[in-house]
């Protein structure tokens, strides 16, 4: 629905005042995906306003996480930024971890850094393919949707779920990789480099996309530094950080690969940035898999922490005991009277947990750091001056998960 409003500003000695129009963009366009709502102020095609309104999800995901235990969480955070579960997986056991203490052994340490990239891959895939088809190219977004079927048929054979994985548990992992996951990775790593040589071909140097999106929606350096943007937003823009490289985690240290960013801040840019990234995580990925230690998987039984293995429960008395403490009555472990911020660098920048712990098995306080929540307070300064066919290029190119937003 739209409606009209006349404006004037007196001070600049307007004698006519102008035509403004108030539009509703969403929650119902196809570009909004059903989630998110703009409110536009329109002169004829020129966007003078944008008031995001969020709040369509009603998830309460924070207060949620004060209610559930650091391992029932995991469950919800597969349901906030629902494009690449197994990153948010990682995100909040890193920051309970942190929490706690825990040093987790190697083997957990570069499985877990191959479901993060293997889980950026997909959300680039969507972020990049969405924003094509949103501005007319249905070929691309084929090829990206295909690819990620792959990565999900991967997800499948390593923990059982396509989409809402709920892998990771504190201290290790819910299963170990397995040969057969190990040899549906290697051929993905062998396939997809050519998939994504042709989307590259397919966008790249195509004019209508370039014209969409070149020059739109710029981002300065300063503003994205400013504004609190992180990655790919921030790196089109030639913010150089990445949590990976500035503060290693798992096993990012051992690996090589470098940090991609371009300078001009435009919707094209953030789309070069994204498909560039998924290059560096391929790498990323064949260095993992090919290096996996040997090992366990999970934190040692003197933690007390992760579930011990099968043959300790049916053969030890030991096994069996700590199983039941952990699972049943409440009786599991508990956090320090303490507090702890983990962050990780998610498909879309910095994903963090602030965590207070008040020596119970649950959270007193669990707050959220989600890039889209960040990004999405970006989208009035970008959009502004633009017309109104222009707002599907620069929503996109920030990929809001709407999941993400509602607190």
């Amino acid at each position: 629905m739209a409606s009209t409003a006349y404006e004037s500003d007196p001070a600049a000695g307007e004698t006519e005042r102008d035509f403004v129009w108030t539009l509703n963009f969403g929650p119902q366009h196809p570009a909004t995906h059903t989630t998110l709502r703009i409110l536009l102020k329109l002169d004829g095609e020129r966007v003078v306003g944008a008031d995001p309104d969020i709040g369509y999800l009603h998830s309460g995901f924070e207060k949620i996480g004060e209610h559930l235990d650091y391992n029932q969480y995991v469950a919800v955070t597969d349901r906030m930024n629902y494009i690449s579960p197994m990153a948010n997986n990682v995100a909040w056991h890193h920051a309970v971890e942190t929490l706690l203490g825990i040093d987790l052994t190697p083997r957990c340490k570069y499985i877990r850094v191959i479901v993060s990239e293997l889980a950026r891959i997909s959300d680039h895939l969507l972020a990049t393919g969405a924003t094509a088809l949103d501005v007319g190219a249905f070929t691309f977004f084929l090829y990206a949707f295909h690819a990620r079927e792959r990565i999900y048929d991967i997800f499948e054979s390593l923990c059982g779920a396509r989409f809402t994985t709920s892998y990771t548990r504190v201290g290790g992992l819910m299963h170990d990789i397995t040969p057969v996951t190990i040899e549906k990775i290697r051929a993905f790593l062998a396939g997809f480099p050519e998939t994504l040589a042709d989307m590259e071909r397919l966008l790249n140097r195509n004019r209508i996309f370039v014209e969409r999106t070149r020059g739109i929606g710029v981002l300065s350096k300063a503003e994205a530094v400013n504004r609190g943007a992180s990655g790919p937003v921030a790196r089109a823009s030639g913010v150089t950080r990445d949590l990976r490289k500035d503060e290693p985690y798992l096993a990012y240290a051992d690996l090589d690969f470098r940090v991609c960013c371009a300078t001009a801040g435009d919707c094209f840019a953030r789309y070069l940035v994204r498909m560039a990234e998924m290059r560096e995580s391929l790498r990323i990925v064949a260095q993992a898999v090919e290096n996996i230690p040997a090992g366990p998987i999970n934190a040692g039984p003197g933690a007390r922490i992760a579930l011990p293995d099968k043959e300790q429960v049916h053969q030890s008395i030991e096994g069996l005991i700590t199983h039941f403490e952990l699972l049943m009555g409440n009786r599991g472990f508990t956090g320090p009277c303490d507090e702890a911020y983990g962050a990780v660098e998610s498909p879309n920048g910095e994903l963090g947990f602030y965590l207070v712990g008040d020596g119970s098995h649950v959270a007193y306080r669990a707050r959220c750091r989600p890039p889209s929540f960040i990004h999405f307070a970006l989208f009035p300064h970008l959009i502004v001056g633009h017309t109104l066919s222009d707002l599907v290029a620069v929503l996109g190119s920030l990929n809001i998960i709407a999941a993400e937003l509602d607190r």
